[in-house]
C-alpha cells in the first residue's frame, strides 16, 4: 500500500504517504488516497485527518520518468484532471485536513499541502512549485491555489522561478501555519488536531464548508451561507451544551446533533 490510514481514539486519522524512495504521485497512489478519502468522509469517528510522509519526503512531484511518456494534449490533460479531482477532494472535505510536511514538498507535494486546510512544516523542510524547469505548469491546481493563498505576486515569483524554498520564507509569505523542529513535527500536528477534534463537529463542518465556499462567492452571498449556517446551528443541541458549560464554568460535551 502506498497510503494508509490509522484513527486515535481522539477521532484523528493519520494517513501516511509511503512510496519510496521520494513517495512520488503516480496513479495507484492518487487511487488510494481517493479510496481512503472517500471512507474518510462515511466514517464518523473521524473528526481530524493529518497527511504525512514516510522517509525524507512528504511528496517530492510527480513520477518524472512517466512523465516523459506523456507528449499530447489529451493525456497531458487526463492526468491533470485525475490529480486536481484528488485535490479538490481534499480541500472539499468537511472535515480539517492537516499537512504535517516531514520532508521535500516539490511540484505536487506542494501542490497538496495547497489543497490541505492547514499546513505545519518541519524547519528542514523545501518546498517549491518548480515545473518550469521542465518545460510545463504546476497541473494539480497549483497556479491557482498559490494565487488564491499567497497573492499573484509571491506565487508568480515562486512559479516563474522554479526555485525552492526554505521554511523561513515559507512562514514569512504565509505558506504554512507554523514551522516547528523537525522532530517535533507530529506531536505538534497532532496537538492542533486534538484541539480541534474536542469542538462539536456540526459547527466544526460548517466553519470549513462556510470558509471553503465562501472565498468562491461575492462577500454577499457569503454572508448569507453564513447566516444560514448561524441559524441551523442554534437549533442543534450543541449549541445549547456549549453556552451552558460555558456558564456553569466546565467544559462542554458536545454530542454532535
Amino acid at each position: 500500500m502506498k497510503c494508509g490510514y490509522e484513527v486515535d481514539q481522539k477521532g484523528i486519522a493519520i494517513m501516511k504517504i509511503n512510496n519510496p524512495p521520494m513517495n512520488a504521485i503516480d496513479e495507484e497512489l492518487i487511487e488510494q488516497m481517493e479510496g481512503a478519502f472517500k471512507n474518510i468522509a462515511g466514517d464518523d469517528a473521524v473528526k481530524v485527518v493529518i497527511i504525512t510522509g514516510e522517509g525524507l519526503a512528504f511528496i517530492a512531484g510527480a513520477d518524472i520518468k512517466k512523465m516523459q511518456g506523456i507528449n499530447t494534449a489529451a493525456e497531458a490533460e487526463s492526468m491533470a484532471q485525475r490529480g486536481q479531482g484528488l485535490l479538490n477532494m481534499i480541500e472539499n472535505s468537511r472535515k480539517p485536513v492537516i499537512a504535517a510536511i516531514n520532508g521535500l514538498a516539490l511540484g505536487g507535494g506542494t501542490e497538496l499541502a495547497l489543497a490541505c486546510h492547514m499546513r505545519i512544516a518541519a524547519e528542514s523542510v523545501q518546498m517549491g512549485l518548480p515545473e518550469i524547469r521542465l518545460g510545463i505548469l504546476p497541473g494539480f491546481g497549483g497556479t491557482q491555489r498559490s494565487a488564491r493563498l499567497l497573492g499573484p505576486a509571491r506565487a508568480l515569483e515562486l512559479m516563474l522561478t522554479g526555485k525552492f524554498i526554505g521554511m523561513a520564507e515559507a512562514d514569512k509569505i504565509g505558506l504554512v501555519n507554523a514551522v516547528v523542529p523537525d522532530g517535533e513535527l507530529m506531536n505538534e500536528a497532532i496537538k492542533l488536531a486534538s484541539r480541534i477534534a474536542t469542538k462539536g463537529q456540526l459547527a466544526t463542518r460548517s466553519i470549513v464548508e462556510a470558509v471553503i465556499e465562501g472565498v468562491k462567492m461575492p462577500l454577499a452571498e457569503g454572508l448569507k451561507m453564513e447566516r444560514r449556517f448561524l441559524g441551523k446551528l442554534a437549533e442543534s443541541e450543541d449549541k445549547k451544551e456549549g453556552v451552558a458549560a460555558f456558564i456553569e464554568k466546565r467544559k462542554p460535551v458536545f454530542a454532535d446533533r
